[in-house]
């Protein structure tokens, strides 16, 4: 068996469903094969964007976003989301091909380990092309355990050589949730003992410990709050304060700021949610991680999975018959709803009228604020931010990514004119070759294009919603979509 046939059937054999990818001579047999294989193949129309489908496809999923590319500069277009993968640490598996071991005078031939490692990401070098299936085999499991893009570098002339195929298992190690400590938990109990005022804060480490962790700030009289990236989580909660740190509403900030005791679940407590460290100041710190984290300003780390720590930590406020704080009042809970109805701006109105079930995707820029604000996942497992890197134009490439991993509900995605310009209206055209189910919303600053006809002309729906007035317009637009649809919102 050749060896990209070979790949492509190992591929299957580990799960994978879909590769994203530019081809060329270097890796055509191999994405001829998957697909051969019964594998579905996203063509993109650039590099930038195969990866950000990639990355879209690991956020939303967590299964490896797989993505194939040629040599030399197939590679080098892909370190921009190479780095946003590693800073997101989403699973990655990138299938690089490399020129012909003998052969110099490739223009294309460059040093490619070199040119990755610096990304951050992993790297394996498919060694011979009989080592290659064991090879590939290390690169996944590399890229599920580690949590970051793993880069498979294939020389192009192992595509002629017959191998013989055989099955390499990829060993991942069985899930295990790490029990927190019980001395660290007395400790991290004597602060709450101690707190008139405590607050509990979520982050993506926390969105499978919701349960235990509402019923921890219930039984002590904590509101909640979560970072941006585990939005929604306490959705619909009558003391569910949402997003803290900069993007905090009024009533959010004015109760974290009173506080005396913060308890931290799986959040990264970085620069944004902790609004460059003031959020911290003047109050006591629980953190809650399982991993290694040294956060210097924390009075008690617990090293523990978020739902063993919530659960052990009520069970021992339970033990010692602590009350409530009483910081928890009705009056509170008003000013909350309060603010959460808030003024009946565009995209709020915007988010109302979108499919209830949906996964949403900001792009990096100047439009992503109010998207931050405005629209909700409701579910924050589909919440999908490609900003870990500061890139603006990843978001469209990260949309069709998440389509193509949950078909069955439509992906919204956020992002500004300039994005859509720079990354995006090539693979908007993709999306629509597609058919996929993505509703592009884009704060138009052009005072000459017009983003809608730009969209209908790459083969999708659009709109122009010039105002609160045109919602009606934009509610049918988005109930009858039979493709990709571009509403094109007044830059405020």
């Amino acid at each position: 068996m050749l060896v990209p046939a070979a790949l492509a059937r190992a591929l299957a054999r580990h799960g994978v469903r879909t590769v994203f990818g530019v081809t060329g001579d270097a890796n055509l047999l191999l994405v001829d094969s998957f697909v051969a294989n019964g594998g579905d193949y996203v063509a993109a129309a650039s590099e930038p964007g195969a990866t950000h489908m990639g990355f879209g496809y690991a956020s939303l999923t967590g299964r490896p976003g797989v993505v194939t590319v040629t040599p030399g500069p197939g590679l080098t277009k892909t370190l921009t989301g190479l780095i946003e993968g590693v800073r997101g640490r989403v699973p990655m598996l990138l299938i690089a091909a490399d020129t012909d071991t003998t052969n110099r005078s490739d223009v294309r031939d460059i040093a490619q380990r070199d040119v990755v490692l610096p990304t951050g990401a992993g790297f394996e070098q498919a060694r011979t092309p009989e080592t290659t299936l064991a090879d590939l085999a290390t690169a996944m499991r590399r890229a599920i355990t580690e949590h970051r893009p793993v880069v498979f570098n294939v020389p192009a002339d192992y595509a002629r050589r017959d191998i013989d195929y055989w099955d390499v298992p990829l060993h991942l190690p069985e899930a295990q949730r790490i029990v927190p400590d019980p001395a660290a938990v007395r400790h991290a109990v004597r602060e709450i003992a101690a707190a008139q005022r405590p607050v509990v804060l979520a982050g993506r480490g926390a969105i499978e410990a919701r349960s235990p962790v509402l019923r921890l700030a219930e039984r002590i009289g904590a509101p909640l709050a979560t970072t941006l990236k585990a939005k929604d989580l306490f959705r619909r909660e009558p003391f569910d304060m949402e997003v803290a740190g900069d993007l905090a509403g009024p009533v959010t900030r004015e109760i974290l700021d009173s506080a005396d005791l913060l308890i931290s679940f799986g959040a990264a407590l970085d620069a944004s949610t902790t609004r460059h460290g003031t959020l911290l100041s003047g109050k006591r710190l629980v953190v809650v991680d399982v991993e290694h984290r040294v956060v210097p300003e924390a009075h008690v780390t617990v090293r523990g999975d978020a739902s063993e720590t919530a659960q052990a930590l009520l069970d021992a406020v339970d033990v010692r018959e602590l009350p409530p704080s009483g910081f928890r009042t009705e009056a509170m809970a008003e000013r909350l709803a309060e603010q959460k109805a808030g003024p009946a701006t565009l995209l709020r109105r915007l988010d109302e009228v979108l499919p209830e079930r949906r996964a949403v995707v900001v792009d990096y820029g100047r439009s992503m604020m109010d998207a931050f604000r405005y629209l909700h996942p409701g579910d924050p497992r589909a919440y999908v931010l490609p900003v870990n890197f500061g890139s603006g134009g990843m978001g469209m490439g990260a949309a069709v990514g998440a389509a193509a991993g949950r078909q069955a509900e439509p992906v919204v995605l956020a992002c500004g004119d300039e994005e859509f310009l720079r990354g995006g209206q090539a693979e908007f055209a993709t999306a629509a070759r597609l058919g996929l189910d993505i509703i592009v919303m884009v704060y138009d600053h052009s005072p000459v294009l017009s983003m809608a006809r730009i969209a209908e002309a790459l083969g999708g729906e659009g709109l122009t919603v010039a105002g609160i007035d045109d919602m009606d317009h934009a509610a049918k637009a988005i109930a009858d979509r039979t493709g990709p649809l571009l509403i094109d919102l007044p830059a405020w």
